[in-house]
């Protein structure tokens, strides 16, 4: 497996932009697929965005669309999340977790599909 780190969180004000960085010291990251989950306070962990292993296949959580752009970078084992016009709700831990390409099962918006993950980075959105 390998360890993962979480970066870019902070606060900001509505409106404005964050950038994430999942950054992983497993040499094998590029087999992986990468997603991120965020949880906020007194609720369940959801999915926001996902990445397959060469980025080929995206996909995001309904309430994100539009405003959060995931990608990767492979030679820096590297996946971010640039994270434009945020809301109040975008409040939370943010977590990246991988999942090997080789057991895939489909279901990228489940955290049990994920292997490991990071320690997460809080984003505070405020009015």
């Amino acid at each position: 497996q390998g360890q993962l780190i979480e970066s870019g969180g902070g606060l900001v004000q509505a409106g404005n932009s964050l950038r994430l960085s999942c950054t992983s010291s497993n040499r094998a990251f590029s087999t992986h697929h990468v997603g991120w989950f965020r949880q906020a306070p007194g609720k369940e962990r959801e999915f926001v965005a996902f990445i397959t292993y060469n980025g080929g296949y995206i996909a995001y959580s309904d309430s994100v669309k539009g405003r959060f752009t995931i990608s990767r970078d492979n030679t820096k084992s590297t996946v971010s999340l640039q994270m434009n016009n945020l809301k109040l709700e975008d409040t939370g831990v943010y977590t990246c977790g991988a999942d090997h390409r080789a057991h895939y099962s489909g279901r990228y918006d489940q955290p049990f599909e994920y292997d490991f993950w990071g320690q997460g980075t809080q984003v505070t959105v405020s009015s």
